[in-house]
């Protein structure tokens, strides 16, 4: 059975939404986020980075949450949230899962680790990597604005991982989404796995003690 090293309300939510979504059995780790925790020797041997999410499969450990969703699908998906290799919208397919990391969370995830760092924080700073998330958000308006999901009428994995970076971005910039945009988080966020994924990341927190 696949282990999620994860910590609550990090990217590790993303392949757990996976695995709901495909019926993958699982089961979490949880992982106190502290910077204490994550720099001993016991997690760098996990992670060298000391970051989180991590993932086993038998002998098998790997870091990178859009990698951990895409062997998920890979290994156990059967063919499901993901374009065949030979369909024209395959490259679209990891040009949105590669987006929903590289280019849309890291401004994101730089708020985030300028906040731990600077007390009180630069706002010109905060401000510019607002800027660069709202304008990828602008760039996935575009992109479903003639449809229901990102490839066309069938959601797709790239979609779970997109949504779940709109999360951070309601949380840290603002909850008022583009219109086109807020239609997808709707769409992806209304079917039953998005809840439970909700629910698993809760217990995670009440095991930790959070």
């Amino acid at each position: 059975m696949l282990k999620i090293y994860h910590s609550p309300g990090t990217r590790g939510f993303r392949v757990i939404w996976a695995c709901e979504e495909l019926g993958v059995p699982y089961e979490i780790e949880p992982v106190d986020f502290s910077a204490e925790n994550r720099a001993r020797p016991e997690w760098r041997a996990m992670n060298s980075t000391g970051k989180v999410p991590v993932m086993k499969d038998g002998e098998m450990k790997m870091f990178e949450s859009c990698a951990m969703m895409q062997y998920v699908l890979d290994r156990y998906g059967d063919g499901k949230l993901q374009p065949l290799k030979n369909d024209s919208v395959y490259a679209h397919y990891l040009q949105w899962c590669w987006f929903a990391e590289a280019t849309f969370a890291r401004p994101l995830g730089e708020i985030v680790n300028h906040r731990r760092e600077f007390n009180p924080e630069l706002d010109d700073v905060v401000a510019e990597m607002k800027s660069r998330a709202t304008s990828a958000l602008k760039a996935i308006d575009v992109a479903v604005a003639d449809r229901p999901y990102l490839l066309g009428d069938t959601m797709s994995a790239a979609d779970l991982s997109i949504c779940y970076t709109m999360r951070g971005y309601c949380r840290m910039v603002t909850a008022d989404l583009p219109s086109y945009a807020q239609g997808l988080f709707d769409r992806v966020t209304a079917i039953p796995s998005y809840e439970r994924t909700v629910a698993a990341d809760a217990k995670t927190a009440v095991r930790l003690g959070k």
